[in-house]
């Protein structure tokens, strides 16, 4: 027979805490987070982690500062490893473009976007066929003609990386044109829009907000953006030009498009409390009028997803980046 007394101590026990579950506080970081990403300064997504780091500082969004951390080696394998390695972290997350995809696949590395735990989608990143300013180039049909006309590897086109999106975008061009191209790999977006700024390649396939600037300064030059639609910014950001005002690559007779993820991934075994903690702050961020500016500045399409609807989004993408690898030539073996 059980003790009245034992009784009413574990009913006191079990009562005590159901009072105190509704006021236990929400998970938060107790020591600095660390913000990896899996790319060189200067591009798109160093550019993006960058934002955030000084946008969550300036309106107080995290008890807690955020530490951006580049780890671009090996194609941005460095990186994902890294954050694989740190099982139940709470304290690191780390924002995701193409490479999540193509790195494994071109290198054999050990690693899986599964491997990590997807938080969110926080917009797509589209691509743009650039040449300088004082490039004879006016049009996709003039780029187009001249791949074709011109002897193979004639035109040389800047990448970030090899094996990765904007060489698989090259590749695609290649197969369009019936010519090949020489493409040439630099570490980041940044260094890419630089080189074609100073001549040393003859195109890009940047992503808006890496050549933006060069472009209001009259450096660069759009010719088409590799989507399905133009963009539909239409704020002019030269005398004559917006983002809305470039057209899609197809309507010029270059039947590709690519879109590129922007996402954040923490390390695995990591609770659920602690990514909502992560969703609940990047609701935050994407309701800050500097968001909405930062998405204008970029021509981001604002595509936004999380939990099964990212999952499965995940899965259809590496799918497809498997099947352009395997055309292209750059599955590892």
């Amino acid at each position: 027979m059980t003790h009245p007394l034992r009784s009413w101590r574990r009913l006191a026990l079990a009562a005590g805490l159901a009072l105190a579950a509704p006021w236990a506080g929400a998970w938060e970081p107790s020591k600095p987070i660390e913000f990896v990403v899996p790319a060189g300064t200067g591009g798109g997504a160093d550019q993006m982690a960058r934002f955030i780091q000084g946008v969550v500082a300036k309106n107080k969004l995290s008890s807690q500062p955020i530490i951006v951390v580049n780890k671009s080696g090996g194609a941005g394998a460095e990186g994902f490893l890294d954050v694989k390695g740190d099982k139940g972290n709470p304290h690191k997350i780390v924002i995701t473009l193409s490479n999540l995809f193509t790195t494994p696949l071109a290198t054999g590395v050990p690693f899986n976007w599964r491997d990590l735990t997807p938080v969110q989608m926080l917009a797509l990143d589209q691509f743009v066929l650039w040449v300088n300013a004082e490039s004879a180039w006016k049009s996709t049909k003039d780029y187009v003609d001249a791949v074709k006309n011109g002897a193979p590897n004639s035109v040389k086109m800047g990448g970030t990386g090899s094996k990765q999106e904007d060489q698989i975008i090259t590749v695609m061009i290649e197969k369009a044109a019936g010519k090949k191209i020489t493409y040439v790999p630099f570490k980041g977006g940044g260094d890419v829009a630089v080189q074609l700024v100073g001549n040393h390649v003859q195109s890009t396939v940047n992503n808006p907000i890496e050549a933006e600037s060069h472009w209001r300064a009259g450096k660069l030059r759009p010719l088409c953006v590799f989507d399905t639609k133009p963009m539909p910014y239409k704020a002019k950001l030269t005398a004559t030009q917006g983002w809305a005002d470039i057209p899609t690559c197809a309507s010029g007779g270059l039947n590709v498009d690519y879109l590129m993820l922007r996402g954040i991934f923490m390390p695995p075994g990591v609770q659920p409390d602690q990514v909502q903690y992560y969703l609940d702050l990047f609701k935050k961020v994407q309701a800050l009028p500097e968001w909405k500016e930062f998405m204008d500045k970029g021509a981001f399409n604002t595509t936004s997803l999380s939990g099964q609807a990212f999952f499965d989004w995940l899965g259809k993408n590496e799918q497809a980046h498997r099947v352009l690898m395997r055309d292209a030539g750059f599955l590892a073996n």
